[in-house]
């Protein structure tokens, strides 16, 4: 177990120059997002997307850090309806009425930008709609707050109060986390939590909020693929995500 100030150390502290990396490698992934909205319609094969995506990364001088990651075979992450996180692309085709997330990370010049967000599918349930606004304003509120001074546990205690009071559960066992120049470093970022509590954020530090929203219970379980997580009571779930970094007086999205 490591003590505070291990963990404080071993947390990476970017530059200005790293900024102006991580906002270039940032606003690609987010670029691909927009590309691939189109592609969002009932009829249309997750491995398509991951395809275009891929290749839309690839003639912009980037590639996805996904790909070949730990064994995972595919470009981009595609999590439909109950799904929490790390769908992988297949054949399975969109639905009308489905949601949908897709999770894209781009390395560009050696710096990584991670971002997602959730899609209609066609017309969807005023559920689901709601679902996908409230997630969205879940990230948002634990970005809102960002300053040098405020603790890691500031950030959760934002999300949850907010997706709790507006009757949905937050996903407790997949997290944010630091990302720079590698795919995943310290700290992690909880979406939930205490005021308070946690490590205290300083400037040059760079991390994803990426909440994730069940309408349901926040109980998650792994299919046998060892990638794909699902709410355990089958209830919609969606996820929005941005890397951020924090400067004097605040933070940058560099995923716009």
């Amino acid at each position: 177990m490591k003590t505070k100030t291990e963990e404080t150390s071993s947390i990476k502290i970017y530059s200005e120059d790293d900024f102006k990396g991580l906002k270039k490698a940032g606003s690609l992934a987010a670029r691909t997002l927009e590309y691939i909205e189109k592609l969002i319609k009932p009829g249309v094969k997750t491995n398509f997307i991951d395809e275009v995506a891929n290749k839309f990364l690839n003639d912009h001088g980037a590639f996805s850090a996904p790909l070949f990651y730990r064994g995972y075979t595919k470009s981009i992450c595609t999590s439909i309806n109950h799904v929490v996180c790390h769908g992988i692309p297949s054949d399975q085709t969109l639905k009308e009425g489905d949601i949908i997330n897709i999770d894209i990370t781009s390395i560009l010049n050696g710096y990584y930008g991670d971002t997602s967000k959730t899609f209609s599918v066609g017309n969807v349930s005023i559920e689901a709609k709601k679902l996908i606004q409230l997630t969205y304003e879940s990230m948002m509120e634990g970005i809102k707050i960002l300053k040098p001074g405020i603790t890691l546990g500031d950030i959760g205690f934002a999300i949850q109060s907010f997706a709790e009071s507006n009757n949905c559960s937050v996903v407790r066992d997949f997290c944010g986390h630091g990302v720079g120049k590698t795919f995943h470093e310290e700290p992690n970022i909880l979406h939930y939590g205490k005021k308070g509590e946690g490590l205290t954020i300083k400037k040059g530090m760079v991390f994803t909020i990426e909440p994730m929203i069940n309408l349901g219970e926040y109980h998650t379980k792994v299919l046998s693929d060892g990638w794909t997580a699902v709410t355990k009571d089958k209830s919609l779930s969606a996820q929005f995500e941005h890397t951020v970094g924090i400067i004097d007086n605040g933070y940058e999205i560099f995923t716009l």
